[in-house]
């Protein structure tokens, strides 16, 4: 390996001029603890004379976590009417003038109150972020854009709230908050995830054992994927080679109903192999309807939303255009085999 190699692979790892560094506590479920696991982590940080600051954490009404979310300072949520419900959302500006050098930032994955300046909270973490504030956040996995089709085929429940894949993956560190499902089962009996009357809907509708223990599997996953990526960038910072690239990914669509599932799969599967990949249309000149059209386009951005490449090769056929695409776009790969990707910059 050339040593401006090794500098880049060093540099990697420092946060970028003035950018803070994002923890992520990850879990497969609610009630994991992942809100518990970031207040503790939180106050041995404040232990350590670190400016903390929440900026929303939700304890549900959970003694335990209430009692640690007490002994730090938060940031006043901001109120606001929504068609006569009383609505509590973040206050974005307030952190970012008060300028802690941490911030709490629970439930990366809500959608802000109409009218909030983004859409999503993960995007007030990427401000936030930019300002130079580190930021300890919460997940679950089935909140990945890349997963939503698998986790549906798990549970029967379509996912609404997803963040892309990137976000983890820009991660200076991710935590995975474990709990055995008959644990978490049991916490949901005794009422310590959800109130009493709701946890018996909620564990024959959403929270089985198999769900869980699919969930479970699919959260560890993604953890050992991080730590794979983690893993070769260490290489890299040594001055040694990573483990080579095991070839790379090309999936072909058409316009039908199946197109943004394919991508999700081979997003995941990119993903855990350290794989380059792209999506490939061919264009064989044949009139589309609207509806295929539209499919092909929405395939189309979210393959660049997670990161892979975009390609419409033109062909009579099918097949005879795809072996020199494929040699053709070869990406540099980033941190862990992947596209340097990021939507937001």
């Amino acid at each position: 390996m050339s040593d401006s190699a090794r500098a880049d692979a060093l540099l990697a790892n420092l946060p970028r001029t003035g950018r803070g560094r994002l923890k992520v506590f990850l879990g497969a479920a609610p009630g994991v603890g992942k809100t518990f696991a970031m207040l503790q982590a939180a106050h041995a940080q404040q232990r350590q004379g670190v400016q903390v600051l929440a900026g929303v954490v939700e304890t549900h009404g959970r003694a335990e976590t209430e009692a640690l979310l007490g002994g730090l300072n938060q940031q006043p949520l901001l109120r606001s009417q929504y068609r006569g419900v009383t609505l509590e959302e973040m206050d974005l500006d307030g952190l970012l003038r008060a300028a802690p050098a941490l911030a709490l930032v629970d439930e990366l994955a809500h959608t802000n109150a109409p009218g909030s300046r983004h859409a999503k909270r993960w995007q007030d973490v990427q401000e936030l972020l930019a300002a130079g504030i580190d930021v300890y956040t919460t997940v679950n996995v089935q909140h990945l854009e890349s997963l939503n089709d698998k986790v549906r085929d798990i549970t029967g429940v379509q996912v609404r709230e997803t963040l892309p894949d990137w976000v983890l993956q820009e991660a200076f560190e991710l935590v995975l908050i474990d709990l055995p499902p008959r644990e978490l089962l049991e916490r949901l009996r005794e009422g310590k995830v959800y109130v009493p009357e709701q946890a018996r809907a909620a564990i024959d509708a959403y929270f089985s054992q198999t769900n869980l223990t699919a969930l479970r599997e699919l959260a560890m996953q993604t953890a050992a994927a991080q730590v794979d990526a983690d893993l070769a960038h260490g290489y890299r910072q040594r001055g040694q080679e990573a483990p080579a690239l095991r070839g790379r990914l090309l999936v072909g669509i058409d316009g039908d109903d199946q197109a943004e599932r394919l991508v999700r799969h081979a997003s995941r599967v990119a993903q855990r192999r350290h794989l380059p990949w792209s999506l490939v249309h061919v264009d064989n000149g044949r009139l589309r309807d609207e509806t295929a059209r539209h499919r092909l386009q929405a395939a189309q951005q979210l393959a660049e939303r997670l990161g892979g490449g975009v390609g419409v090769p033109r062909a009579g056929e099918a097949a005879r255009p795809l072996r020199p695409h494929a040699v053709e776009r070869r990406p540099r790969p980033g941190r862990g085999g992947q596209y340097p990707h990021d939507p937001a910059r």
